[in-house]
């Protein structure tokens, strides 16, 4: 080969390579987005969308949301054609301050569980750990659980100060402690949303008055799990003169035993108040629980107008095994007793969110988190129940998560709707 053919085949190499790159090039700009969702049902309460939508990721964040968007523009598509897609769910009750203390139960304890098991696989991308860590022991929660998962754990101090590690410290008024309560969660404003009681019996208010002063103090919701008390302690006292707008009541359909009072009647009829308290603005949760759920209380109140607020599990390790399941099972037993599914939605997402003053989760506009959920509402005959051999329901709906993206990495994919097949 002489000079001048090996000099033009070696620009013709160049060239070749130049227009290669040139390409690659090409398709690197062209794909603006990391991930795209694209075919599915967008049911987005904040922004009032009901209908078919694509949603483009990139990094960690929502990048578009509208009618079609190319799949050229995207490193990947994922096809949920058929499928509904929300908001990444936000359980605003749970107990995952899990650890080896044989005494801790729900405070670094063996009732509590890891969460990232019983969230992703269920559309569930935020939680809220309610009580297990009261301001002497957040720091080790966050260090122990907190930082260590990929779900986004919040945390709703117990005003005990020691947390939730059983009776003979849950009685503890003396533990109650306002001032160190709301100090702690200044100082921690990213994880801390709010403050819980739970389980203190007694007739009288002193811990929720501590409580509420608590949540004054730091400027936060509080959260009441009614103890026990013989006669019971008044709802509509709670209701209507302790609890500020915007507080919570948890556990909701349960009640209905001697120490605690119900929604409704023995005859199944709302009490007078339930209404109003609602429209004054405190907030009633589900907190499903092992033993929380009632569908003689659920049923007849949905019936007559009230409707929870937010949707909830209440999961630790009992709970799981028992009527409560996972959150979807949960919005499968609202779906099926009186809420569509709209409204199941935005209990599970945006409600949630606004009620925890975390307004940035909860919603797919542009710009925000990518955390996203994509669920199948399958149709036939399914059993509910309240809690394991007690109580059943039957239901047409039920919830299935199909895919889980957490701020813009799929991190459950039930049947493989991002893999490609084994042998292409």
């Amino acid at each position: 080969m002489n000079s001048i053919t090996k000099l033009s085949s070696h620009w013709l190499k160049l060239a070749f390579t130049i227009i290669l790159l040139g390409f690659g090039s090409l398709q690197l700009i062209a794909q603006q987005y990391d991930l795209l969702i694209k075919g599915g049902h967008l049911m987005d309460p904040k922004n009032n969308i009901d209908e078919p939508m694509d949603i483009a990721i990139k990094g960690d964040k929502i990048a578009l949301v509208q009618k079609s968007i190319s799949s050229d523009l995207a490193a990947e598509v994922v096809d949920v054609k058929g499928l509904y897609v929300s908001p990444g769910l936000v359980d605003i009750h749970t107990h995952n301050f899990y650890g080896l203390d044989p005494k801790g139960q729900y405070s670094s304890g063996y009732s509590a569980i890891h969460p990232d098991g019983y969230t992703f696989p269920f559309g569930v991308t935020t939680v809220v750990d309610t009580g297990g860590s009261g301001w002497r022991n957040f720091v080790q929660f966050k260090e122990q659980v907190i930082d260590r998962v990929r779900t986004r754990v919040l945390v709703m101090l117990n005003i005990v100060g020691h947390g939730m590690k059983g009776s003979l410290y849950e009685q503890n008024l003396d533990d109650m402690d306002p001032k160190m309560t709301a100090l702690v969660a200044k100082q921690y404003p990213d994880y801390i949303v709010g403050v819980k009681v739970a389980h203190y019996s007694g007739h009288q208010w002193e811990q929720i008055d501590r409580l509420v002063k608590a949540g004054e103090l730091a400027d936060i919701p509080v959260m009441v799990d009614f103890g026990g008390a013989n006669p019971p302690l008044s709802l509509e006292t709670l209701f209507m003169e302790k609890l500020r707008p915007g507080d919570i009541y948890t556990h909701i359909f349960g009640g209905g035993v001697p120490s605690r009072q119900a929604l409704v009647d023995d005859n199944g009829k709302l009490r007078p108040f339930i209404k109003a308290a609602q429209e004054r603005g405190v907030i009633y949760d589900v907190g499903h629980g092992g033993s929380s759920f009632s569908f003689k209380h659920a049923i007849p109140a949905i019936e007559q107008g009230i409707k929870p607020n937010t949707i909830s599990t209440d999961s630790h390790l009992s709970s799981i095994m028992s009527g409560m399941k996972n959150m979807n099972n949960v919005m499968s037993k609202f779906l099926n007793i009186g809420m569509n599914l709209q409204e199941v939605v935005a209990a599970s997402t945006w409600t949630p969110a606004q009620v925890i003053k975390r307004t940035e989760l909860g919603h797919l506009s542009p710009g925000a988190i990518a955390d996203i959920a994509v669920f199948n509402v399958l149709e036939g005959d399914f059993g509910f129940t309240e809690k394991t051999g007690i109580g059943k329901m039957m239901g047409k709906y039920k919830i299935e998560n199909e895919l889980t993206v957490r701020s813009g990495k799929v991190v459950w994919d039930l049947n493989g709707l991002t893999a490609p097949m084994w042998n292409e």
